[in-house]
């Protein structure tokens, strides 16, 4: 059954209020909050959250969840994640990304295709220990641990089990791998980046990503923020 305007009126719940899932391409340089905090505006209802956060530096598919979906987000967020994006070798930065300034310049001459393949392979695919960014939105004791790692406290932290399903090497154009990852909920890409090129002996860090999949979610069935806007707005013309 259709709602009006004067159903509302009347005290019933609008359309984001029953509960809705919008699937929104994150804008580069936005963070996961701003996009929440820009459309809770727009629907006019203050349950609305995210199935899991993307970096400012990081496009791609977020999942938004309103009303009575609220419920549903760990529900998305464990689900698997696919990404794309790019690593540079030769420098590793604070934050594992472009967030910080590349430091501790390395010579990486001597990586090869099948050199960066094998390492994949023997050591970040399956199921392995990874240990997240300081960098991070983790609560340690309380507080975000990146809040800590900007005072310029000591922070440490657990190595987390994950499983890394796909790990390919889409492009070798060295310094920058081109990379696409299946992986379980909890990955870090930025750790990934960084512990690669650890393990390559010359340092890498995160310079690009993309989140391309969330369960059976796609990026191509996404909105663009000003997409979105429109949408929502022609929801309550429509009543």
């Amino acid at each position: 059954m259709e709602h009006t305007a004067a159903d509302n009126a009347a005290g019933q719940p609008h359309f984001f209020e029953q509960g809705q899932v919008l699937l929104i391409d994150k804008p580069f340089d936005w963070t996961s909050f701003d996009v929440v905090k820009k459309l809770r505006r727009l629907v006019k209802t203050r349950k609305i959250g995210h199935a899991g956060t993307l970096d400012p530096l990081a496009t791609g598919l977020l999942i938004l969840c309103t009303g009575k979906y609220t419920k549903r987000i760990n529900e998305y967020m464990a689900q698997e994640k696919e990404y794309t994006g790019t690593i540079t070798l030769g420098a590793k930065t604070p934050t594992y990304d472009l967030e910080s300034q590349p430091v501790d310049l390395r010579d990486y001459s001597a990586v090869t295709e099948a050199g960066v393949t094998a390492v994949i392979a023997r050591e970040f695919t399956g199921e392995i220990w990874q240990t997240p960014p300081i960098h991070s939105a983790i609560k340690k004791d309380g507080k975000r641990v990146y809040e800590l790692a900007r005072q310029g406290k000591e922070v440490k932290l657990d190595p987390r089990r994950i499983t890394i399903k796909e790990f390919v090497l889409t492009d070798f154009q060295p310094p920058v791998l081109t990379f696409r990852v299946v992986c379980t909920t909890g990955t870090y890409i930025r750790s990934l980046a960084n512990d690669l090129g650890a393990a390559l002996g010359c340092g890498g860090y995160l310079s690009s990503l993309c989140r391309t999949r969330i369960g059976e979610y796609r990026l191509d069935q996404a909105m663009s923020m000003a997409a979105a806007e429109q949408y929502i707005e022609e929801k309550f013309q429509n009543g």
